[in-house]
């Protein structure tokens, strides 16, 4: 109810729309035959796994506790015969179901463009399913930190700025196969790239070990966060 007036759910469509004019750009001919779905998912996902997504998370978990940190909102909050843990836990909840919602449109997205552009082939729904759900899956972590620091700082920018910041190195991050796998930011665009053979840095990772250290990630801010906000006073 808090968010239904707010201009968040334009943030949701804003990276698919972005996504739009770069498939529409890219070249994805080669030798006057059409390449495949894969490399207009590589292209497209690149920026919006590189960069908006991982911002998107942290602004999500932002605006979901900047209602709260005004007016005495965190008080009145607790004041009513809910538990804290159920607080959070809802808070939590909301950013999954708006970084659901950026990946469908995301989906949609790279569907029509496939169409509108003649994509090679058959709809490949395995792949594509599963990047979008992996890189749903792999904001997860960073979702927790991020919600762990909105809730802790009463400051809406402060929270955001970190983010964006620790954002911006996912460019040279994501090309090392010690520190991509295990650096929340870069996740997001690990999981959804579906590199083949040209592997390198951090994407020569087996999905399934990616997946392990994303769920290892999120259990350990969730619960680090949970726990500095049932000690919070307010």
């Amino acid at each position: 109810m808090k968010l239904s007036k707010s201009f968040i759910w334009l943030l949701v469509v804003i990276s698919p729309v972005i996504a739009l004019p770069v498939g529409a750009l890219a070249n994805v001919q080669e030798d006057g035959e059409l390449l495949s779905w894969q490399i207009l998912l590589n292209v497209m996902s690149l920026m919006h796994a590189l960069l908006f997504l991982p911002v998107l998370t942290g602004l999500f978990a932002a605006l979901i506790c900047r209602a709260e940190h005004t007016d005495g909102g965190w008080k009145m909050l607790l004041s009513l015969p809910v538990t804290r843990t159920s607080v959070y836990l809802a808070k939590f909840t909301v950013i999954m179901a708006l970084l659901a919602c950026v990946q469908l449109a995301f989906l949609a997205a790279l569907l029509g463009m496939g169409l509108y552009r003649g994509a090679q082939g058959p709809v490949p729904w395995p792949l594509f399913l599963s990047s979008i759900a992996g890189g749903w899956f792999a904001c997860l972590p960073l979702a927790a930190l991020q919600l762990g620091v909105s809730q802790g700082w009463s400051s809406f920018g402060a929270p955001l700025a970190l983010n964006v910041s620790l954002t911006i190195p996912n460019m040279l991050i994501v090309n090392s196969a010690t520190y991509g796998p295990y650096y929340p930011w870069a996740q997001p665009l690990l999981a959804m790239s579906p590199f083949g053979g040209d592997e390198f840095g951090a994407f020569h990772l087996p999905a399934q070990t990616l997946m392990l250290v994303v769920s290892a990630s999120l259990i350990v801010f969730l619960a680090a966060g949970l726990l500095a906000f049932r000690r919070k006073a307010v």
